[in-house]
Order: C-alpha cells, then structure tokens, then sequence
C-alpha cells in the first residue's frame, strides 16, 4: 500500500505545502516533523492535511506528481483544512 499525501505548515501569515509519497504515513509524518524529512520540510511543524491510498507504487508517483504541479487543487485542499 503507498499514499500520497500532502502537508500543510504555517509560516507566519502564510500557509505552505508539501506533497509526497510514501508507505508508511505516520512514520514519514514523523519524520518530516523531526526535521528528518524532505530538505524542504526541515524546520516546520507540519499537519497531514490529505492522503489518498494506492495499490501500486508508480500510481502513487504519478498521482504526486500530478498533486505537485496542480497549484489550484493544492491550494483547494489546504485551505479546507
């Protein structure tokens, strides 16, 4: 199983995003917010604001990949939360 899922952060008036994938969430989740993550994630506190579950890995990558260029739907997700 593989997820794709995308974090959100607040910086100061702004809110950010990071969009990954993964198989095992709550460990990366951890580890993002451990500063142990992505170079990007370092530093931040981050909320899991999406996931999505995928039964092979290359359509997990596909769909991030997807996730990481759509700026719109990004911004549609995050700022539900």
């Amino acid at each position: 199983m593989y997820f794709v899922y995308l974090l959100v952060s607040k910086n100061k008036n702004r809110t950010i995003s990071y969009v990954g994938y993964t198989n095992n969430l709550k460990k990366r989740l951890n580890l993002h917010n451990e500063s142990k993550g992505a170079k990007f994630t370092k530093g931040r506190k981050w909320k899991l604001a999406y996931y999505k579950k995928y039964d092979k890995k290359n359509l997990a990558m596909k769909e991030e990949y997807k996730l990481k260029k759509n700026y719109k739907l990004r911004n549609k997700i995050k700022f539900g939360f």
